[in-house]
């Protein structure tokens, strides 16, 4: 049988285009493939003239069919009459009418090629319209704006014979089939049970009337492997994960009762602490014929849905060598494929979704689409779907990206595996995402603790009296004669002793993990002997040279804007004399990356603008003045092995942090950068900061190099767009709160760092890649630093044996007449030395710049304060209010080592007072302020 193949449209006429075209072509955008199927001929255009009442019966059936399909198992969805589904509205009364429906309605596979006349009576028209659009499954996607889309569809359903990848008529489950979905359903069945009876106080989340979910996943899993996929990414939550766990994914039952019991899932002598039961995950490679499959269940926390960006961060990233290794026929999806579950109160009530799904088709974070299955219990925890949506549908959310969805009935699992079967088949053919509404119910509630007839008395009296999903496909298995009682019994039977045998074996269970493997071989464990903490970072100065002209170099031809001609200029000059290197060249477009590049490491950096950068400082992408085309100079010039990818990004925070952090989940050479235009825009990802970037080394050995760039600095800004709220991030961090007895920075879970100086940002950067681990980095990033002269760096500062320094002492001429030390973080250090200068105080009071945060630095502390023996008085001082900053984070940690050095009078805190916003709105309060603080610093000298 001859295969569809979609067809490129720039190989067919042009078209006229609705919509301005993405103009940023640059390293990791693909063109997103374009397909046509064949236009109406003449003939059909003329008969669906003729025929138009036909034609809109047609129509009406195909997009309100879904209206009236028996799709609800427990049939509470109110649905009113359908008047569009009947015939006679259409002006069509005679039921053996003929009518030629060449055109109107697609009746041969369309590579058939056969276009001839056919002719149907009404009657038979209505009852094959009603078998494929009012049946089990209801498909919506008549509301694509696409005709192709909307062709294949109806080309697929309505075809006589509808092929699938090896040949079989999708509308036939054969009797290996048939056999299969009985043993996933009924095994799911006596694991439920089997935990029931064995722990009757635990709350799995049990998947009692959505067993459907386990032969959906089975088919998809099936398809995808026929169709060249050989990598899943599977994100989902806690509702039916250990049955999926334990039979699809090969997970050990005895190492999860082994979990149950209170035991670890993990080697406790590596210091973790874990995760809840419902979070366990697996990566198994699966056989499906002749073909492997692995299929890689990503960590989740509670926090609903929030793992789907980072399951789509990690399909790109893991699809990003074929970018740069592949020729341009390299399409995005032709080896990984992402596949997310969800709830359905979660799906229509979490902003993430909107956000991930607003992701899913711009260039720079598509991973050539998403298969979404949900897991419709009408229910949400104990809300009904009334209170918990204002929409028809869970799925209705996904219409923000026109996606298709299926609906189909979880009772029928043969009609759930037909709608996986279209559902990769569409992802394949467009890549795009489509949405699986698989419609099941809860036998148990949310859990199985839960009394839901409290609330839900009907739902409940409908579920209790009708027998379960497994049970009713035995009764069909047995009409068909596909399986016989024995069959069935046995099928249980042998489940349950395998359950009991592998329960048996707890008492002598031991956790093991695998991990630093495959990708990460090469890293260790950030706690062990072997962690390199301080590794070299200095570069040639002849490299430096290299990558700082290649930052810049524009090719003939090729016009930027005017302005830009000075800061090509400028930094030219810089690299020349080896002096006055703004935060930009030592920094992302330039030095930092560009030598990292060379090196084989790849970078990614998204946010809003990150190509030009928020305050027009990186211009690591330049923009062709004429034709909009766009060029990233490191990647065109430097032509190294290592790319960069600029990752202008939609208005969204929560998912394109959770993105950036799956991405950097895959694989340790690569550098993931999230940078916020400002630094609170993290307040919109908080979700995924706590969840994820603060706690996964410690819930699930999961390492990360992402780094968060938050621009901070009070400016007179106002309350918002000044704070990246560096006091959250340390509240979050597990820094001890004395030092390390070896004297070596501790084992955190993330770094915090507060850099004033361009080379001290390079320095951090090449650390972040040249450990032998990874470690997320916040970085409270400059603003008003950007371009200020006194806040450069010169070439020496970045050369061999140069190193990021946690604490930067005062080069004061004479130490010994110092009376004040100030502690600082931050660009008040600018105005400090300033206000010292002019007030002729240089030899009085010395400001030590505390850098990292966290880990707190105590031994580089100690050394600097050795230096100014005579002081008597130490500040810390701080623009923040006195409740926000750094302060509530470090006075207990600067005393420590005060009284190392032997000053026992404790540090005094000047700076704000407490206050419940950033920093005040009005602007001469501000300036009020701001000179109070800085005036602070010199009271008594």
């Amino acid at each position: 049988m001859q295969t569809l193949r979609p067809l490129r449209r720039s190989r067919l006429s042009p078209r006229v285009v609705s919509v301005r075209a993405y103009h940023d072509q640059s390293f990791g955008y693909r063109k997103p493939r374009e397909y046509i199927f064949p236009d109406y001929t003449e003939a059909q255009l003329e008969n669906r003239h003729i025929n138009a009442p036909l034609l809109r019966y047609v129509d009406s059936m195909r997009t309100h069919g879904h209206r009236a399909a028996r799709i609800d198992p427990l049939d509470l969805i109110q649905r009113e009459e359908v008047a569009a589904l009947d015939p006679k509205r259409y002006g069509l009364t005679d039921a053996t009418k003929k009518y030629n429906v060449n055109g109107i309605i697609w009746t041969k596979p369309v590579s058939s090629g056969n276009l001839s006349d056919e002719w149907w009576t009404l009657d038979e028209i209505t009852r094959h319209l009603r078998t494929i659009y009012v049946g089990r499954i209801a498909h919506e996607y008549m509301h694509s704006p696409s005709k192709t889309e909307r062709l294949w569809f109806s080309h697929l359903l309505e075809s006589e014979t509808l092929p699938s990848p090896d040949d079989k008529p999708l509308s036939l489950v054969d009797k290996q089939m048939k056999r299969h979905i009985h043993a996933l359903l009924a095994r799911s069945e006596v694991f439920d049970n089997f935990l029931q009876l064995k722990f009757p106080n635990l709350k799995r989340y049990g998947l009692e009337g959505g067993e459907s979910m386990l032969p959906a996943l089975h088919s998809l899993f099936s398809s995808a492997s026929r169709g060249g996929i050989q990598h899943i990414v599977l994100g989902m939550p806690h509702r039916g994960r250990l049955n999926l766990l334990t039979d699809l994914l090969q997970y050990s039952p005895t190492a999860m009762f082994h979990k149950i019991k209170g035991g670890a899932e993990i080697p406790e002598e590596l210091g973790v602490e874990g995760d809840v039961l419902s979070h366990l995950v697996a990566s198994p490679t699966l056989q499906y014929e002749n073909e492997q499959l692995k299929v890689s269940l990503l960590p989740n926390p509670s926090h609903l849905e929030a793992v789907n960006p980072v399951a789509m961060g990690k399909t790109r990233a893991k699809q990003y060598s074929l970018l740069k290794t592949y020729s341009e026929d390299c399409e995005l999806g032709d080896k990984v494929m992402c596949v997310q579950l969800h709830g359905d109160a979660s799906f229509t009530g979490q902003g993430v979704v909107m956000e991930g799904l607003g992701l899913s088709n711009l260039p720079h974070f598509t991973s050539g689409g998403t298969v979404h299955l949900v897991v419709d219990n009408n229910i949400g925890y104990t809300t009904p779907a009334s209170n918990a949506r204002s929409s028809l549908y869970c799925s209705d959310v996904g219409k923000m990206i026109n996606a298709p969805v299926l609906h189909v009935n979880g009772d029928h699992p043969e009609d759930v595996v037909r709608a996986m079967d279209i559902a990769f088949r569409y992802r394949q053919y467009f890549r795009k995402d489509i949405i699986v509404d698989l419609l099941v119910y809860r036998r148990c509630s949310h859990n199985e603790l839960d009394l839901p007839s409290i609330t839900s008395p009907l739902m409940y009296e409908k579920i209790n009296a009708r027998r379960s999903v497994p049970q009713l496909y035995e009764e069909k298995m047995l009409a068909e004669k596909i399986l016989d009682k024995e069959e069935i019994v046995n099928v249980r039977s042998a489940y349950k002793s395998h359950l009991e045998s592998e329960l048996s074996k707890v008492a002598t269970f031991t956790p093991t993990v695998s991990m630093l493997e495959e990708q990460w071989n090469g890293m260790v464990w950030p706690g062990s002997a072997e962690a390199n903490h301080n590794p070299k970072t200095g570069v040639d100065r002849d490299t430096l040279t290299q990558v700082g002209r290649a930052s810049v170099a524009v090719p003939d031809g090729f016009e930027i804007h005017s302005k830009l001609h000075r800061h090509v200029k400028n930094r030219l000059k810089s690299l020349e004399t080896g002096k006055g290197l703004d935060w930009a060249t030592a920094e992302a477009c330039a030095l930092a990356f560009g030598s990292l590049m060379l090196e084989g490491c790849d970078v990614r950096i998204s946010g809003q603008d990150v190509g030009r950068g928020t305050f027009s400082h990186r211009h690591a992408m330049l923009v062709n003045q004429q034709t909009e085309g766009v060029i990233v100079p490191l990647n065109d010039e430097l032509k190294a092995q290592g790319k960069l990818e600029l990752a202008n990004s939609s208005l969204s925070e929560f998912a394109v942090l959770g993105f950036e952090y799956g991405a950097s989940w895959e694989t340790p050479k690569l550098l993931p950068i999230w940078e916020a235009q400002f630094g609170d825009f993290f307040n919109g990802a908080q979700v995924i900061i706590d969840t994820y970037i603060t706690s996964s080394e410690t819930k699930w050995l999961k390492q990360s190099g992402i780094i968060l760039l938050l621009p901070h600095g009070l400016d007179g800004a106002g309350p918002e767009h000044s704070s990246s709220r560096i006091e959250r991030m340390l509240q979050l961090s597990n820094d001890p709160y004395i030092p390390t007895p070896n004297g070596e920075p501790a084992n955190v879970n993330m770094h915090v760092v507060f850099p004033t100086t361009p080379a001290q940002y390079f320095h951090l950067l090449r650390r972040q890649m040249k450990r032998n681990f990874r470690k997320p980095l916040i970085v409270a990033g400059p603003k008003g630093l950007l371009r200020l002269s006194p806040a450069s760096s010169t070439l020496a500062e970045l050369e061999p044996g140069t190193h990021f320094q946690p604490v930067l002492a005062d080069p004061i001429a004479d130490e010994q007449q110092v009376k004040r030390v100030i502690l600082v973080s931050g660009k008040l250090y600018y105005d400090l030395i300033k206000e010292r200068q002019t007030l002729g105080l240089n030899d009085c009071v010395a400001f030590v710049r505390i850098e990292e945060l966290s880990p707190f630095p105590f031994k580089q502390l100690e050394t600097a304060l050795k230096r100014y023996a005579t002081a008597t008085e130490y500040f810390y001082l701080q623009e923040e209010p006195k409740n926000q900053g750094a302060y509530t984070h470090v006075a207990s940690r600067i005393n420590t080592v005060l009284e190392a050095v032997g000053h026992d009078g404790g540090i005094i805190y000047k700076g704000r007072a407490e206050s419940a916003i950033p920093a005040p709105g009005i602007g001469r309060l501000y300036a009020v302020q701001q000179k109070a603080v800085i005036d602070s610093a010199f009271e008594g000298l």
